[in-house]
């Protein structure tokens, strides 16, 4: 609380005027005020944003969610007493004043104060100007502050709200109804995720909070609905990046006696309808994953394309001629194409591993991604002409996978033995496998109509149309560490590599995910020469101080969230110099440290100076 703030506070209570009423009644927004008729009586509110005390006539900004205009104050016109009333105002004060419209001898449209009433006081003083991480991270944490200060943010939100306005109305027009299915649930149905617990008191059980928005659905429509939609949250308990969150909004819907080549046509006209309310444009500026952006045309015709014809299209690669895994990693090797821990995948993510390298960064305009291999979705409704591949579509746009659709098993029975095998697998310690869900076999034996099933995650989808590059920017209040415990948890941790990929253009650039345990899984950007899958590593984190490489001991930077070769790296690798670490010999040290495989992703580095090592 600001002392000469809180001291104006008890000089307008002694006027025995209260700082706090309970209402005013605004006959226009600021920007319907700005359009009136000259001369006209306006009733306006909003937050003080700019105070000019010329003397006898104050100016004075006033913001609401519309935007913001100009009000005059003059002593003339007001009275002395309500005049010097001002001087106990300050920026961040939300006031009403009712006025006329006219235009100042500059030409600025702005409103002639007759009366004006105190609707609330501010007790803090409002932000300067906002720039770098900092206060990037203090716009995640007190947004309210965020949304003051950047009219960018008031605009990116009040787009997101309109477009989910806008999604749900495509969806009733076309007949659909909106559900609201059970947040917490016995089993964790609908997706292979790690799932939330918590502890119902009452009923005295441990219950799981959703992973997906699918199973209910489904059976609603076992008991007669037809169509049906969901937005809502979603919970999984893993990785935490500026492209995944583990609370994140969902939309999904199901239609019976669709197929997914149905719900491919009804996405096309959907997104059009959306494009069109909330942008007025089908022609829109999208950012790829490293940060380029592109222009992209959701006007013309999509592209519909099977999985192997794109590969094959890239890479003159047919995936149908490799059976197994080591007949794709052959075909993969005499292409000389880098794909990472070749030798350690499955024929299904080996299939993944090679679209991403050398198809999906040349998808920039809407495409569907259909007819994918079995092995990649091993729960979804084969073909009925070909059972070596799935019933199923992506929409991919500008490199990112925006919906995932199918055709969906309505089969009990093969339902069944495919939750045994996910059953067995979680038994065997696989915490992302699906498990069972009795409840949902049950209701489909009760005969559960064909169906195309469809989800859409509405951060992400949001966080394209507006060049955002982290899903935080277009969640109004993010899920942050608490702040006492961010400041006093370690700065220096032990994390894993568990994905390492060379960058696209910069083959000396390395785009590493690293697991740090409780402090979640960050993007990492190094040049470090033994950056690989499955190393220890010594994470900084940002607030920490590193050191110059001279031996010197002298600070160099503070390690922050920063955009590097087009991609956002939110910790750093750590160099023996840069945390002042010593050992013995006098070898030439030019890579990160290295960590026992034995030290958990997570644990503070000064628990385990021991454990670490040069390279």
């Amino acid at each position: 609380m600001d002392q000469d703030r809180y001291n104006k506070l008890q000089k307008i209570q002694e006027l025995g005027v209260n700082p706090y009423p309970d209402k005013f009644d605004q006959t226009h927004s600021l920007m319907e005020a700005h359009t009136s008729d000259q001369g006209s009586t306006v009733k306006v509110a909003g937050r003080m944003m700019m105070f000019r005390d010329m003397g006898k006539i104050t100016f004075s900004h006033l913001q609401d969610i519309s935007g913001r205009m100009q009000v005059v104050f003059q002593v003339d016109e007001l009275g002395k007493e309500p005049f010097n009333f001002l001087k106990l105002l300050d920026l961040g004060d939300y006031i009403g004043v009712e006025g006329e419209i006219f235009t100042t001898q500059k030409g600025e449209i702005s409103i002639l104060v007759k009366k004006f009433i105190l609707l609330a006081k501010a007790l803090r003083p409002m932000p300067e100007k906002w720039h770098g991480l900092k206060d990037k991270e203090l716009a995640y944490r007190h947004r309210y502050l965020d949304l003051i200060s950047n009219r960018e943010t008031m605009d990116r939100f009040v787009f997101r709200s309109n477009f989910i306005k806008a999604l749900r109305e495509f969806y009733w027009n076309n007949k659909f109804m909106e559900l609201e299915t059970p947040v917490l649930g016995s089993s964790a149905s609908g997706a292979l995720a790690k799932p939330f617990t918590t502890h119902h008191n009452a009923l005295d059980h441990d219950f799981f909070l959703r992973i997906a928005i699918e199973t209910p659905q489904k059976e609603a429509l076992v008991g007669g609905f037809e169509r049906t939609f969901e937005i809502g949250k979603v919970f999984r308990n893993e990785g935490m990046d500026p492209s995944h969150l583990q609370e994140f909004t969902m939309c999904e819907h199901y239609a019976a006696y669709w197929n997914y080549e149905d719900n491919m046509n009804f996405t096309e006209e959907m997104f059009h309808y959306l494009l069109d309310k909330s942008l007025g444009s089908r022609v829109v500026e999208i950012a790829d994953r490293d940060g380029n952006m592109q222009k992209v045309d959701f006007g013309q015709p999509w592209k519909r394309v099977s999985i192997r014809d794109l590969i094959m299209e890239d890479c003159s690669i047919d995936i149908y001629q490799c059976a197994t895994a080591d007949d794709l990693a052959k075909a993969i090797k005499e292409k000389n194409i880098d794909v990472a821990d070749l030798d350690k995948l499955g024929r299904g993510n080996m299939i993944d591993q090679l679209y991403k390298k050398v198809s999906r960064p040349k998808l920039i305009q809407p495409t569907f991604l259909m007819q994918h291999p079995v092995d990649l979705s091993p729960l979804a409704r084969r073909n009925d002409e070909n059972p070596d591949i799935v019933d199923r579509f992506q929409l991919v746009v500008n490199g990112w996978e925006v919906v995932n659709a199918y055709s969906e098993l309505v089969d009990p029975i093969d339902q069944a033995g495919r939750f045994e095998q996910q059953s067995e697998a979680k038994e065997a310690g696989d915490e992302d496998a699906h498990g069972k869900d009795d409840d949902f076999v049950t209701a489909m034996e009760h005969g559960m109509p064909p169906q195309s099933g469809w989800g859409m995650g509405i951060d992400r989808i949001v966080a394209l149309l507006t060049q955002q590059n982290n899903l935080k920017d277009v969640v109004l209040f993010p899920l942050m560490r608490p702040e006492h415990g961010a400041a006093e948890g370690p700065l220096l941790v032990i994390g894993e590599i568990i994905e390492a990929e060379k960058h696209e253009k910069k083959d000396h650039i390395n785009i590493c995910k690293i697991n740090l345990g409780d402090f979640g899984i960050k993007n990492v950007v190094c040049a470090a020469q033994n950056a690989r899958m499955g190393l220890k590593v010594v994470v900084a984190l940002p607030g920490f101080e590193m050191l110059s490489y001279d031996g010197s001991g002298k600070v160099a930077y503070t390690v922050e969230e920063r955009k590097t070769y087009g991609t956002v790296s939110e910790a750093v690798m750590c160099a023996p110099e840069e945390i002042g670490f010593k050992e013995d010999d006098e070898k030439k040290r030019e890579n990160i440290l290295e960590v026992d495989e034995d030290v958990e992703p997570g644990t503070p580095y000064d628990q385990v100076m021991d454990k670490v090592h040069s390279a």
